[in-house]
């Protein structure tokens, strides 16, 4: 008995858990990724097997780690939409798939959020293909946006110590 307790608990909280230790993308750059792809609509809705606040397909969630929440398993019939609709096992999914197949997709040297944003809409295989237009459009205008804000910050910051 003691053993079959011990393998449903295993079942059940092997996987089970949406924290990761390795978070490559900023939270500026998840906020973009989140606008560009939903307007970080966070209804629980699936467009085109394309679900929640990032528009996960289940082949991304898949090759990010399979995360879930922690009232399912990965072999639950719904871990795949409930861990994507819910904002912060979706992120995590974003970061594990970032963390596992990070690279230079613009061949610019460095992985950055440009980088990401590659790789989320096209994929591994194929982030050094073009963006689609009117992702890149909004994607860029929301990086953009976070940059002149950062900066506004550090001014503000400077003109109170200079005070």
């Amino acid at each position: 008995m003691l053993r079959l307790l011990v393998c449903l608990w295993l079942l059940v909280y092997s996987g089970s858990s949406y924290e990761v230790q390795n978070k490559p993308v900023t939270e500026d750059c998840l906020d973009c990724l989140c606008e560009t792809m939903s307007g970080c609509n966070a209804s629980a809705i699936c467009v085109n097997g394309a679900c929640g606040i990032f528009r996960i397909t289940w082949g991304y969630w898949v090759e990010a780690g399979k995360l879930t929440l922690p009232t399912d398993t990965a072999l639950s019939e719904d871990a795949f939409t409930n861990c994507v609709n819910q904002p912060h096992c979706a992120a995590n999914t974003v970061q594990n798939y970032m963390f596992k197949h990070g690279q230079d997709c613009n061949g610019d040297e460095h992985i950055d959020c440009l980088d990401f944003g590659a790789l989320h809409k096209l994929g591994n295989l194929k982030c050094q293909e073009e963006l689609p237009y009117i992702f890149a459009k909004v994607f860029n205008r929301c990086l953009k946006s976070k940059e002149r804000m950062a900066e506004e910050k550090i001014i503000k910051e400077q003109e109170t110590v200079s005070t």
